[in-house]
């Protein structure tokens, strides 16, 4: 049972934290109305006491090393908000666990890695471990998929979990920029980190998503076998522009699925129908499809990213340990969690949009579907480019379904042949 009083500490005070901070001091009335409970902010801890933020800190609680707080203080509730899979992030979730301590986090990365053994930890010690800022920012999907369809039965999650990814994608659409103009405008909205945005990019923050979503979804371990991950690092305007002469758009899909009692998750960009509703999500809004029975298909929108949204999900969980709400971090006892039978990525199939930059000459494309030929994949349809000041031609193939495995074969292949001056891409028809 909570005490009247709930002692807060907070680690981590870039962007998110510090909106957090100002969140609890102002809406301070408002939380203590709604669960009957007093909040006091004891603690707050981050590198730097002196670093300029748009909210005033009080210093005079301030703790350059977070363990000091834990050894100094009497805390309820810990936020932490720093964002590594490992080092301090983890050690301060730990001792925090082990200390009695309910903890709340948005790090997908942290719960994504070791999710599994800091919930038997918060389990064992009867607290909570909160994180449904982890994934899709300010939309309520892993509370939904544990309370409010708790008693459906799963079997596959899937949409836009990346809103860097997708602002990039839609405002190329709109524009007409290329990749690297529109990602400097994203790093200067604050939608891309401004030094290295490759996690964003290369799928690898969508996928940490997906295994939260799967794990939660069908009361699985959370995966670590590596699985298919690709990004958007590759694509230029003129996918967008032959996509929407298609009648496509092009979107990053995290993808999450039980295909025979097995586990398939895959994050990539797919080509999404323009009038489906996954294909007009746009901008940095996130949008998670859950399906599974009786419920059919359930839908959720919002944004997915930015130290409000993330600030949103945060105290929702707050709310929910004040209100006394003792749960299991992923829904059900550990001991009930079994670990996921992968399913096998290499049979499943697609059908592909493939892009060539090749050689302006004859016979490549006689080269092109022998290759095709050989891997047992079909044609569907074939654009042709040409480039006649650069002597070069972009080459559009779209294939009907192929297995992965062979799909896999035939790029490894065009890689290799010297008539193909750039990187193929390729896209999978969702």
């Amino acid at each position: 049972m909570i005490n009247k009083k709930i002692n807060i500490a907070v680690v981590g005070l870039g962007q998110v934290g510090s909106y957090l901070l100002n969140e609890l001091n102002t809406k301070k009335k408002d939380i203590e109305l709604k669960t009957g409970k007093k909040i006091e902010i004891v603690a707050i801890s981050a590198k730097n006491k002196n670093k300029k933020r748009k909210f005033k800190i009080n210093k005079s609680i301030f703790f350059k090393n977070p363990i000091d707080i834990i050894k100094r203080k009497k805390i309820n509730i810990l936020f932490e908000v720093i964002g590594q899979s490992d080092g301090i992030s983890k050690k301060i979730v730990e001792t925090a666990l082990k200390n009695k301590i309910h903890v709340i986090t948005p790090n997908k990365a942290l719960i994504s890695k070791h999710g599994d053994y800091l919930s038997k930890l918060a389990e064992k010690n009867k607290v909570n471990l909160e994180f449904e800022a982890s994934v899709a920012g300010g939309i309520p999907i892993l509370r939904t998929i544990k309370e409010g369809l708790a008693t459906n039965k799963l079997f596959k999650v899937y949409g836009i979990l990346n809103g860097t990814c997708n602002y990039i994608l839609s405002e190329m659409e709109k524009t007409k920029e290329s990749f690297k103009n529109v990602l400097k405008k994203a790093q200067s909205l604050g939608y891309a980190e401004p030094g290295n945005p490759k996690l964003d990019l290369n799928g690898y923050d969508a996928f940490a998503k997906i295994r939260i979503l799967s794990s939660l979804a069908f009361n699985k371990k959370i995966s670590q076998k590596k699985c298919l991950m690709e990004g958007i690092e590759n694509l230029e305007y003129k996918d967008i522009e032959i996509a929407s002469q298609l009648n496509f758009r092009i979107k990053l899909l995290g993808i999450t699925e039980i295909i025979n009692g097995k586990l398939f998750e895959r994050v990539h960009p797919s080509l999404v129908k323009k009038d489906s509703y996954i294909g007009n999500v746009n901008g940095v809004m996130n949008a998670v499809i859950v399906e599974g029975k009786p419920i059919g298909e359930s839908v959720l929108q919002g944004e997915g990213a930015g130290p409000g949204a993330t600030s949103s999900a945060l105290m929702s969980d707050l709310l929910s340990i004040l209100r006394g709400n003792i749960k299991y971090p992923f829904g059900i006892p550990d001991i009930k969690r079994k670990k996921p039978l992968p399913y096998n990525e290499k049979i499943s199939s697609h059908s592909l949009y493939l892009r060539l930059e090749v050689k302006d000459k004859p016979g490549v494309l006689s080269e092109i579907t022998k290759l095709l030929a050989s891997n047992k994949i079909s044609i569907e349809r074939v654009i042709q480019i040409p480039d006649h000041k650069r002597k070069s031609a972009s080459i559009v193939i779209i294939t009907h379904r192929a297995i992965e495995n062979r799909s896999q074969n035939l790029i490894n292949s065009l890689k290799k042949n010297n008539n193909i001056i750039k990187k193929p891409v390729q896209i999978r028809l969702f």
